[in-house]
């Protein structure tokens, strides 16, 4: 076999397995849950957007994951923390934002990316002029179709008191929802007896960067969690509580050194029935 043509087969190698990279870890990856509860009279809908890092879906626009949350139908959307990165802009971000309150209310809690920046408080200010509901230790009642739903938001369980003013206001009449960024603090966030959360909502770990689906489902590593993580992704289920772990939604270049590998970014679209 001559140079030029091992050149050739060589380079048609490479392509395809960018492709095969390309479809098995960037394209987006509507991912549904349902969940029955007692608290629950009619169906609710909840779409988790979770560590955006400002990436960009269908252009500047943010068109191609909008159009997304508007084909899942939700009656609200929650914003997980880690939209921002801990430098660099914010505007995508806030573009997704703008044309989802538009629609839907929208409820948001911060990570530890937008708590390691200098400006965050401006970010949270901007969030609240378009009229997004920022919970950071605090927590925001909405009533959906009759059913009385409570949702707090913490970045941690170690920041300030913050999870536990949110345990103090717990409220069994009400589905409680707990946006808390780190997945691994889980044991912290369970409540024993009738007041917990129903469902706590996590990202923060980046489905472990590489994953060999039924093999390697949690990935390779996490941060705060090191190598082979326990809590990357899916859902798990503890006594009456539901935790939820997206993949997340960073994209290589925007923020992520290590590439996705079988690590389809994540929109996840959540029933409550």
């Amino acid at each position: 076999m001559d140079k030029k043509r091992r050149r050739f087969i060589t380079v048609c190698l490479i392509l395809m397995v960018t492709v095969v990279l390309e479809i098995a870890g960037y394209e987006l990856d509507k991912v549904g849950y349902t969940i029955d509860s007692g608290k629950i009279n009619s169906p609710v809908r909840i779409v988790f957007v979770s560590d955006l890092h400002n990436c960009i879906y269908g252009g500047t626009d943010q068109s191609g994951l909008i159009d997304d949350i508007h084909k899942a139908e939700p009656d609200i959307v929650i914003f997980g923390g880690d939209m921002i990165s801990r430098s660099g802009g914010t505007k995508n971000a806030l573009t997704l934002v703008k044309k989802a309150v538009c629609d839907y209310p929208c409820y948001y809690a911060p990570g530890n990316h937008e708590m390691e920046r200098s400006d965050r408080d401006e970010f949270f200010s901007d969030l609240k002029e378009l009229g997004v509901k920022v919970l950071n230790g605090s927590y925001s009642d909405i009533n959906i179709r009759g059913n009385d739903i409570r949702i707090f938001g913490i970045i941690e369980a170690n920041y300030g008191n913050h999870l536990k003013k949110c345990k103090n206001a717990l409220d069994s009449s009400h589905y409680n929802i707990l946006i808390a960024h780190s997945p691994e603090e889980i044991d912290r966030y369970l409540s024993k007896g009738e007041k917990r959360f129903d469902l706590i909502l996590s990202g923060h770990a980046h489905g472990g960067q590489w994953r060999i689906p039924k093999l390697l489902d949690q990935g390779v590593y996490a941060p705060d969690q090191g190598l082979f993580p326990d809590y990357t992704n899916g859902r798990y289920d503890y006594n009456g509580t539901v935790h939820i772990i997206s993949r997340g939604l960073a994209k290589q270049l925007n923020m992520m050194i290590i590439p996705r590998i079988f690590n389809r970014p994540e929109l996840s679209v959540i029933d409550v029935i």
